[in-house]
């Protein structure tokens, strides 16, 4: 099949192929600053051999169980070999917008409201967004301002919302099923061309901060418990 480079970006490739799909290629380069890892940074800090192949792994395992529970996403197939997944094409909301669901007051979250609540309290699978913007430390965004900025309608709010609450039970159930403990996790939506939502992009350890025992674990190691 004939593909054509359209993205590159910090640890993806995008390629448009000739069925009217895309193909990612997952690089080995991360997130980081002065040689160390960090999910948060927004440049690549460093090159870890084998962590694109265990981040599509674990973005087919969760693809695959997403869409067998009828929640709509990106995912076609993938081929380990070439490290690459074929998605459905997909745009993405405004100029890039992140959704995060939270099971306990940590990080970002806690350092805004710790005034009204106590560091690791249990949350509701509080869903909240953010525009992803560098330069503005990815501003938060209420519904309506998603709205009245034409970044999305009201239907398009809700069943983000709804599908982000179901996709972090799934991911959170599996994690526990081997003692790990979810947080927090970062996810992507984009739409079709009728404006139907679906979970795009990846489901990595990159994008969850998760807890064994009351210690955190960083993503390196929890890909390797996760395969273990």
């Amino acid at each position: 099949m004939e593909k054509k480079l359209v993205y590159t970006g910090k640890t993806k490739n995008v390629y448009a192929l000739d069925n009217g799909n895309y193909e990612l290629l997952f690089k080995d380069d991360c997130t980081g600053k002065d040689g160390v890892f960090d999910p948060g940074e927004n440049s690549v800090g460093l090159t870890i051999d084998g962590v694109g192949d265990v981040n599509l792994r674990m973005s087919i395992y969760f693809f695959e169980k997403i869409n067998a529970a009828g929640i709509r996403t990106h995912y076609v197939n993938a081929d380990l070999g070439t490290t690459t997944m074929e998605v459905l094409p997909a745009k993405p909301f405004g100029k890039g917008l992140e959704v995060i669901c939270r099971y306990k007051a940590v990080g970002s979250f806690y350092r805004r409201y710790s005034d009204y609540i106590e560091e690791g309290a249990d949350l509701p699978a509080y869903v909240e967004m953010t525009f992803k913007n560098d330069a503005k430390g990815d501003p938060l965004v209420t519904k309506d301002g998603l709205i009245d900025l034409g970044v999305m309608s009201a239907r398009q709010y809700d069943d983000i919302k709804a599908m982000t609450q179901q996709i972090t039970k799934i991911v959170a159930d599996d994690l526990a099923e081997k003692g790990l403990v979810l947080y927090d996790i970062k996810f992507e939506f984009g739409y079709d061309r009728d404006g139907g939502v679906m979970l795009i992009d990846e489901i990595a350890s990159g994008n969850m901060r998760v807890y064994k025992d009351g210690q955190y674990i960083d993503p390196m190691t929890l890909s390797k418990l996760f395969f273990a």
